[in-house]
């Protein structure tokens, strides 16, 4: 059973460098939507992986998205909703890729 901590948390994106303020649901660096393989459940940083994860996918969800990250180290796939301040052309080259598989 997944449970949900939240944290608030600032942080630099390891991938892009830019920096991002947390509200307690970041989970991905706004601008270049990547992330960081540092949960095991929501919210907990108990994964020991560390790995980079990359956006591969993106499907409308609503009047969002949900975006698929791909861990770079190990390969675990997590699918994360948008937030309202993720950079909307970022989302768009990450669909409109030539390598995206719709929902994979």
């Amino acid at each position: 059973m997944k449970t949900f901590t939240k944290r608030i948390e600032n942080f630099t994106c390891t991938h892009c460098g830019a920096d991002v303020l947390g509200n307690g649901y970041t989970n991905h660096c706004p601008k270049c939507l990547w992330s960081k393989h540092v949960d095991n459940n929501p919210g907990d940083r108990m994964s020991e992986c560390g790995g980079m994860m990359k956006p591969v996918a993106v499907e409308p969800n609503g009047t969002g998205f949900i975006i698929t990250h791909k861990c770079e180290k190990c390969g675990k796939t997590i699918k994360q909703h948008s937030s309202e301040n993720d950079d909307i052309d970022t989302i768009i080259a990450i669909s409109s890729n030539p390598d995206f598989i719709f929902g994979k």
